[in-house]
């Protein structure tokens, strides 16, 4: 083949040396995996994750050394009825026993009764770093459990904000694993009704697994750099899966189709790696791309969203253009075996253009301007709710009750009522205003006290560095972190009782935060704030990519248009389900009336990526039929029809594994799952099918413009080789 570049040497070298690019891959995987388990991945913590005045207020706070230690509870309470009060403290004292000489322990207060007489506490105050006390919470529940094992006769719990992230953490492993599990069965059995043979539907989800195995094991060495907050080694999982199955796919289409055609093993690798390996090269920079918007985010929650999603993408096109080309030539006589009686049948359609997708095309074919009309007048309803979307960053409140921690903590706050949530103003002023910073502490504290939206029992509590230049005043409410009075008691702080006691004092730097309320405004504040950046960057890198890639600044400009209207109709998707109750019964969640702060970005930037996967895939077969002498009509039809079921086929890949994501119990992936598994089936369907034929009928050869291509005028259909379906056998 004339005109070789990087991509069909790669293959060609692939396929002609198989076993050195199996073994190389292998040594890839295993060695990614090996760096990951010797680094282990590194959580973000309250400090990484800190944001506006929230993150300005714990900061001096620490600078003074003024953070709150870490404090755990030990909680006993009744299974039914009253608590034995001699029983639970024996239960306490047992517990408290199997602690003494742990040196994670700063100390241990004594027990607490509840005024009801419904529960026993017993606080246990943890030395080192507050937001690394998940990291040492383990002596404290396996002393727990042993008490448990011992005193069936009440319930004793762990309890505080260290044994609730582990459980948390816990449970994101639990869904990280279950969704890994669960993708490959689901996975393998889209590929089999695809191919209809077990050898070609195992080939992708290798390829798949392959690259999130060796995406995790490099996360663990990028997390070091940039921590997890959460949900990155799901992001590399079911991104990872999704791209790497339905990139091996389309090179497998059409190398099967050149096999057909009569080309010999190593020439339809070259083909394939010419054509379906270039769709996969472009869609993977898209991809990248479009992530690398989230770093304009200006928070590390989104830089390390954006690092693990790259990372398995990067590695994914990698393992197609080189990995992939090895495995046909190896194995590819045996692709077709062993065939699924009745699936094998349904897979080969007996010509080019498959009845069925001819049949849903001819609409937007004949009336181009109708089913436009439709498309978009469809997606736009969808998009509607959006208008109405409201965000929240999460907070305790919304984690899984299933998380043991969580239910303690709901069993902790009955029994022993405190402040909804609490404000803390933290100031810090050079050490000649010490004096100073006594007395408008005290104006401040004397503010709240004359004040409704401020508690008064407990009092402030005030905590003053030894050299008295810091200080933090912890202010109780008595509204919930996501009433209106909550936010309007911190907003009070912030705009008119700190800044009048604390701003007389020269040099003052002081913030409010310490709240749920607080993070929840300033993490939203900033996801406004940067909307706009982000998604700028986003679309700008996309058309720039389109643009390069096809030569084309109207098709570029097609593609980021409809990506946009999918886009804003999964948003409308996520206001209409999670932010009323209707579907709280069907997917098993309780609704907080809004959606996760963190959701449109990341979910605008994904979708962006993901549906290039097979966008340029369907552009790439109607390029190529224009280029080779089809009128518009006819190289519409025969690139979707072509692409139609490997198309169908790679969206019930990413369907079925977002779905997982919303099988989780955490809301933030129950959200993102939905979103994404929605956006993902309105784009292969309304939009592949409907919008896109019926956008290029109506732009003609101008959507090639200003390629050469947009100068052709051909109306005829000239004869072209019958090419044989996907799944027909090759002797």
């Amino acid at each position: 083949m004339e005109g070789r570049n990087v991509i069909t040497k790669a293959a060609r070298w692939s396929a002609v040396h198989p076993w050195w690019a199996l073994a190389l891959w292998l040594v890839v995987v295993l060695g990614a995996l090996t760096v990951g388990a010797a680094t282990g991945t590194r959580q973000a913590t309250s400090s990484d994750l800190s944001i506006g005045q929230s993150g300005r207020a714990a900061a001096i706070a620490k600078s003074g050394g003024l953070q709150v230690r870490a404090v755990e509870n030990i909680l006993v309470t009744p299974y039914v009825g009253k608590l034995d009060v001699a029983k639970a403290r024996a239960a306490a004292e047992e517990t408290v026993s199997g602690l003494k000489g742990d040196k994670g322990i700063a100390s241990i207060g004594e027990p607490i009764l509840a005024s009801d007489g419904s529960a026993l506490l017993v606080p246990v105050t943890l030395n080192g770093d507050p937001e690394t006390a998940d990291s040492r919470v383990r002596p404290l529940l396996d002393s727990v459990e042993k008490t448990q094992e011992a005193h069936s006769d009440v319930h004793v719990e762990l309890v505080g904000e260290g044994s609730i992230r582990a459980g948390l953490n816990d449970l994101l492993d639990d869904g990280r694993r279950r969704a890994t599990v669960l993708s490959l069965p689901v996975t393998l059995l889209v590929m089999v009704f695809v191919f209809g043979a077990m050898v070609a539907a195992s080939v992708p989800v290798v390829l798949g697994l392959s690259s999130v195995l060796t995406g995790l094991g490099l996360w663990g060495a990028a997390s070091q750099l940039v921590p997890d907050p959460g949900p990155v080694t799901h992001i590399i999982v079911l991104v990872g899966m999704a791209i790497g199955v339905d990139y091996s796919l389309f090179y497998l289409k059409r190398q099967r189709e050149e096999r057909a055609l009569g080309a010999n093993e190593v020439d339809a690798i070259e083909v394939a790696a010419a054509t379906s390996g270039h769709a996969v090269l472009v869609s993977g920079l898209v991809v990248m791309v479009s992530m690398c918007a989230l770093y304009f985010a200006g928070h590390i929650a989104f830089q390390a969203m954006a690092t693990g999603a790259i990372l398995v993408v990067a590695i994914a096109i990698g393992a197609s253009l080189t990995v992939l080309p090895a495995m046909l030539s190896k194995f590819g006589r045996y692709l077709d075996k062993p065939r699924v009686p009745l699936v094998w049948r349904l897979t080969q359609n007996g010509g080019v253009k498959p009845r069925l997708w001819s049949a849903m095309l001819k609409p937007s074919l004949r009336h181009p301007v109708l089913a436009l009309v439709l498309s978009v007048g469809v997606l736009l309803a969808l998009a509607l709710p959006a208008l109405g979307l409201r965000l929240k960053a999460t907070g305790i409140d919304d984690l899984p009750k299933s998380i043991p921690a969580m239910q303690a903590n709901e069993r902790l706050t009955k029994s022993f009522p405190s402040p909804a949530d609490t404000h803390t103003i933290a100031v810090k002023v050079s050490a000649d205003r010490a004096a100073e910073l006594r007395t408008a502490v005290a104006a401040l504290v004397d503010r709240t006290r004359h004040d409704d939206l401020f508690v008064q029992i407990p009092q402030p509590l005030v905590r003053t560095s030894a050299d008295g230049t810091v200080s933090t005043i912890a202010v109780g409410t008595r509204f919930k972190s996501s009433s209106g009075k909550a936010r309007e008691s911190l907003m009070k702080l912030r705009e008119d009782i700190a800044p009048n006691a604390l701003g007389g004092v020269q040099g003052a730097e002081f913030a409010v935060g310490g709240s749920d309320v607080a993070y929840d405004v300033d993490y939203r504040a900033n996801v406004v704030a940067k909307m706009p950046w982000v998604l700028g960057v986003a679309l700008a890198m996309t058309f720039l990519v389109m643009a390069v890639a096809f030569r084309s600044l109207v098709l570029a400009l097609i593609t980021v248009v409809l990506n946009v209207l999918s886009a804003v109709a999964s948003f409308g998707l996520l206001a209409l389900i999670f932010q009323r109750t209707w579907a709280e019964g069907i997917l098993h969640f309780q609704s907080t009336g809004r959606v996760v702060a963190w959701l449109p970005l990341m979910l605008f930037v994904i979708l962006l990526g993901l549906s290039m996967d097979y966008h340029v895939f369907v552009v790439s077969r109607i390029r190529e039929a224009a280029r080779g002498g089809l009128g518009i009509r006819d190289a519409v039809e025969q690139g979707i029809t072509r692409t139609a079921g490997v198309v169908t086929g790679a969206a019930m890949v990413m369907v079925s594994v977002f779905a997982l994501l919303a099988s989780l119990n955490f809301i933030e992936f129950k959200q993102l799952g939905v979103g994404m598994a929605g956006a993902v089936l309105l784009d292969a369907t309304l939009i592949r099918i409907v919008a896109l034929p019926a956008v290029v009928m109506l732009v003609g050869w101008n959507t090639w413009w200003p390629s050469r291509l947009a100068h052709q005028r051909c109306t005829r259909r000239p004869r072209m080789p019958a090419v044989v379906a996907e799944g027909t056998s090759v002797p």
